[in-house]
């Protein structure tokens, strides 16, 4: 092989590197892209359940129409903070991805599939929470709680199966993977045990919803990650 072949090959195969590496780049920042256009949507659909109170008596008692809507602000404020939890998880998640495939693609989609079914289980709620019939109640507490449980429960598949298939980036140690992966799996044992109260307790069933998201918006710190451990991954991936 001739000295120009071997500088010729020399620069074709980093270049094809650097080429697949653009590729996946592209396909994670576009998924990002479409994941946070649709929580940021989801999060607007809820404010379109909160209803003006128009009845003969608004106009004397404002205060008092507003109050009685209380059921709607309710499971308004628990979606809000919910959707605000998976979207947290979502963007640490990406924050440590070094590339996704087209399985976690998919499952990306279902995640974002039970996000946007949120506003209409948040609307289900707030129209039969405080009715007088206890079945109705009972069918939207519980169904409510089931839509919360499988927002958390796809989102920790999604990481899970992003740490098996090695999409995590590979300076990622293993006390950090593990921290996340509990951070990443949101009160599911809290969401099973209040769907089950709702059957009994509806009301009791959904400020527990609303406790649960509130606790875990609180926010955590990773030891060992901050601006100097992804200035080093970013200067790792260059390389």
């Amino acid at each position: 092989m001739s000295d120009d072949d071997e500088y010729t090959g020399s620069h074709h195969r980093p270049g094809r590197k650097g080429a697949r590496a653009d590729r996946r780049r592209q396909s994670k920042g576009r998924m990002e892209a479409l994941s946070d256009g649709v929580f940021a949507v989801a999060i607007t659909l809820l404010a379109l359940d909160l209803a003006i109170p128009l009845t003969h008596r608004t106009s004397s008692d404002l205060i008092g129409a507003l109050l009685r809507e209380w059921p709607g602000y309710l499971a308004y404020l628990v979606s809000f903070a919910t959707i605000g939890v998976i979207w947290l998880g979502h963007s640490g998640m990406t924050e440590y991805l070094d590339r996704v495939d087209p399985v976690f693609q998919r499952l990306n989609l279902l995640l974002l599939l039970f996000v946007c079914v949120l506003p209409f289980t948040t609307g289900l709620l707030s129209e039969f929470i405080n009715e007088k019939g206890e079945d109705a109640e009972r069918v939207a507490t519980v169904t409510y709680g089931v839509m919360l449980l499988l927002c958390s429960v796809q989102l920790s598949v999604v990481w899970r199966y992003a740490v098996k298939a090695k999409l995590v980036e590979p300076n990622l140690d293993d006390d950090e993977i593990t921290l996340l992966s509990s951070r990443l799996t949101p009160g599911l044992g809290g969401y099973v045990i209040l769907i089950l109260l709702g059957l009994v307790y509806p009301k009791a069933a959904v400020f527990g919803y609303l406790i649960v998201a509130v606790l875990l918006l609180l926010p955590f710190r990773v030891p060992g990650i901050g601006r100097a451990a992804r200035r080093e991954r970013r200067a790792a991936r260059r390389r």
